[in-house]
């Protein structure tokens, strides 16, 4: 394929994306994750290491206040995330992963996992490997040497 013709780098990425997330989302369902939205990972993802506030979610996740108090409330009802008293502020909740929450990140890493393993099995030798190493580095690169939070599309 010569280079006019090549399929944009953004389209490859985007399809990449959608094909894994397509794929987690089938196996957690076989898993018994029926009730899992696309959007509850990026919460996830930001509150993995702890509790969060509100405010900290809405510039965590690039999104309104609003966006996070809807998302937040589906993840309660699906006992994914409870409110819990802020330390600092009696007045104020933060949200947190509950034992549920926790059960559904740990499957999604090793759904993750297994679909990298198969991907390096597509591609053979360490080619998984070094396409995380040049996509690292292009990021990084892009942020003064660190990582941006994973957020949801606007």
């Amino acid at each position: 394929m010569n280079g006019s013709s090549a399929v944009p780098l953004a389209r490859l990425l985007a399809m990449a994306y959608r094909l894994l997330v397509d794929d987690l989302h089938r196996e957690l369902a076989a898993r018994g994750w029926a009730d899992v939205r696309v959007a509850f990972g990026f919460m996830l993802l930001a509150l993995r290491d702890g509790a969060a506030s509100p405010r900290t979610l809405v510039a965590t996740l690039g999104t309104s206040k609003q966006a996070v108090s809807k998302l937040a409330e589906a993840m309660v009802e699906a006992g994914l995330v409870e409110r819990i008293a802020d330390p600092t502020d009696g007045r104020a909740l933060n949200l947190q992963l509950t034992e549920r929450g926790h059960a559904l990140l740990g499957d999604v890493e090793e759904i993750y996992r297994d679909l990298e393993a198969e991907w390096g099995r597509t591609l053979g030798g360490n080619g998984v490997e070094s396409l995380r190493r040049d996509l690292d580095t292009v990021i990084r690169a892009a942020h003064d040497g660190a990582l941006p939070p994973v957020r949801p599309s606007p």
